[in-house]
């Protein structure tokens, strides 16, 4: 999903020479073919979009997975970069990486100030070690390697999986096939009552190669909307975009997650970036764009 929202936002500014690979091309996860392919290469600046992801149920139950993988991703990507001699890399992290029980709306400077959410610990420290060797290169080696930290994505080419999927792509396809079915009710995990921060991936690939452009060069920097929606408004958001009109029943027996994530998007702001398309708008592009309608 993100790789190819940056691939289009690079399109539309005007960049030719985009280098991209797929599973079938590259495996991220073999050290050896991962240098190769960027010795042979040597892009002049790497974005690191690729990780494995998923919800909450994905992530307590494939813990290990989730660890392995992501340390593995990254720690190939960015080793491999510096060894081929880039000196410009921009290394994706997620909003999960902050503790969970931390001041609102979250500030970067809050990283690793307490303990994390529970459910997805092992891929918020597999994310937090990204950042770490990001820093740990420009530190020792004079690289320009910057992180930076998005809320909760959506849109084109999302995962869709019930199992493995995030709240609102799940949330698209459960309204999507209850209406299908003509079903009375949708059943949505939870109390409905957390909050979240929802930003369209065409945003987020905007603010990156925004930071790229400009020459960025500091700190952390959070990505998203600044404003964010309880689980109850999205899903009643999401029964209106689709046009279930059922009603929703919140099982709570399944676990919430973090009470609250938003992020403090006023460095990226100060920079010159805010987001741009509205939830609702955005809800309606992702729905015309998803695989299971057609």
């Amino acid at each position: 999903m993100v790789g190819s929202a940056l691939a289009r936002r690079l399109r539309a500014a005007g960049y030719t020479s985009i280098l991209t690979a797929d599973r079938s091309d590259l495996d991220l996860l073999d050290s050896r073919s991962v240098h190769e392919f960027l010795a042979r290469e040597k892009p002049h600046y790497l974005f690191i979009a690729a990780a494995k992801v998923g919800g909450i149920q994905a992530n307590n139950l494939q813990r290990a997975d989730f660890i392995y993988q992501n340390l593995m991703i990254e720690a190939n990507l960015i080793h491999g970069a510096h060894l081929a001699g880039v000196q410009r890399l921009m290394f994706l992290g997620s909003s999960c990486i902050y503790p969970r029980d931390c001041p609102q709306p979250i500030k970067e400077e809050y990283l690793l100030t307490g303990l994390l959410e529970q459910t997805n610990e092992p891929y918020a420290i597999a994310k937090i070690a990204g950042i770490k060797l990001a820093e740990s290169y420009n530190r020792q080696y004079g690289r320009q390697y910057v992180s930076v930290m998005p809320t909760n994505l959506y849109g084109p080419n999302d995962n869709y999986d019930l199992v493995s999927s995030h709240v609102l792509p799940a949330l698209l396809r459960k309204a999507h096939e209850a209406k299908l079915r003509g079903d009375k009710e949708c059943v949505v995990w939870g109390s409905g009552a957390p909050r979240r921060e929802f930003l369209y991936v065409d945003d987020l690939a905007d603010a990156c190669v925004h930071l790229m452009e400009r020459d960025y060069d500091g700190d952390l920097v959070n990505i998203g909307t600044g404003e964010d929606v309880t689980i109850r408004e999205l899903a009643e958001m999401v029964m209106a975009t689709v046009g279930f009109e059922g009603r929703i029943v919140f099982d709570l027996s399944k676990p919430d997650g973090t009470p609250r994530k938003l992020l403090d998007v006023g460095r990226l702001e100060a920079l010159g970036w805010c987001a741009r398309t509205p939830l609702s708008e955005g809800l309606r592009l992702a729905y015309e764009a998803a695989p299971f309608r057609y």
